[in-house]
């Protein structure tokens, strides 16, 4: 057993549902064996400015259903800086901390890469993002809750749609991954996808319209954020409106709500295990690495391939949305 006295924790990038539960599972996990617990506030930034502060029992009382992150996030140009790296680890080191867990998503792990193989520190990753790009997981947390709140706002807008016979088209999270609307645009029923992966979308969208079924009274159209190839959201509006003028188009981005909210059961159950192991793995000398869940087994998998190698789309998912949409 590696003799650990003192974790930091900290979470960085995009917040996600679940986080919470993490923290709370890292820190009560540390004190089961007897090891102090630092909170790092807003990620890096914090750790080079040394915004830490003891955690307890009660510092994560209450808070496994709470959206967001405790230890707040922030964006940090300064640690992509050997100085700033530098300076981080002096934090670290005046602070008596002498492993890391880093709670987040790609940039965070490729911080923690470069900074575990610069400095003689153990650091381990939770896969927190509500993306679920990561190699090396299932589920990342907040993906669970991220769909669900999807569906949730997706319901509702058929609604309407199917009151007033409109044809909507709704922009959901996933800057590099369309693993959201794929998952999201079965849930709804919805009658087209279009994501980053798949270069036919507004081609198959076009023929869905012109040659599809003419009796339905309402249609929905789920678009990642990081389609290119069609444009968000709004240039997707303005072709169709474009070619096909005689749709009452109507356009709506989810935004951020898919960020927030309570976590799911399993996000929470997610967040705790994973939070929970990762302690094990400090103690067991793991380092740099990802601690995710394969199977329902935990799994540890190196940054580098975790950050590198992006969950692929499965074909059969996108042929799933044509054949169900009919």
């Amino acid at each position: 057993m590696t003799q650990i006295k003192n974790i930091g924790v900290f979470t960085s990038g995009g917040d996600a549902p679940g986080m919470n539960a993490a923290i709370r599972a890292v820190v009560r996990a540390a004190m089961y064996y007897g090891i102090e617990v630092t909170g790092i506030r807003r990620g890096y930034d914090g750790m080079g400015k040394g915004d830490f502060f003891t955690m307890n029992r009660k510092s994560v009382s209450n808070i496994i259903q709470r959206g967001g992150t405790i230890l707040k996030t922030a964006r940090c140009d300064d640690f992509r800086t050997p100085e700033g790296r530098k300076n981080a680890y002096e934090q670290l080191v005046k602070n008596k901390v002498d492993a890391l867990v880093a709670i987040g998503g790609d940039g965070t792990f490729t911080g923690a890469k470069v900074f575990g193989s610069e400095y003689d520190i153990p650091v381990v990753g939770l896969p927190g993002t509500i993306d679920n790009d990561l190699v090396g997981t299932d589920f990342t947390i907040g993906y669970d809750t991220a769909i669900n709140t999807v569906v949730d706002a997706v319901d509702k807008i058929r609604d309407t749609a199917e009151s007033h016979d409109r044809l909507f088209i709704v922009e959901v999270m996933g800057r590099d991954s369309g693993l959201i609307a794929l998952r999201t645009g079965i849930a709804t029923g919805a009658e087209a996808i279009l994501i980053p992966e798949s270069k036919t979308g507004l081609e198959g969208l076009f023929n869905r319209l012109e040659f599809g079924r003419k009796d339905k009274t309402s249609r929905i159209v789920i678009v990642a954020e990081g389609d290119d190839t069609a444009g968000g959201a709004f240039e997707v509006g303005r072709l169709v409106q474009e070619k096909f003028p005689n749709y009452d188009t109507r356009i709506s981005i989810l935004g951020h709500i898919q960020r927030g909210g309570a976590p799911s059961c399993m996000d929470r159950v997610l967040a705790s295990r994973v939070g929970a192991a990762a302690v094990e793995a400090l103690r067991d000398g793991h380092r740099n690495e990802m601690i995710g869940l394969i199977n329902g087994e935990i799994a540890y998998t190196p940054f580098e391939h975790a950050i590198k190698h992006h969950q692929g789309i499965d074909p059969n998912m996108i042929k799933l949305v044509e054949m169900l949409s009919m």
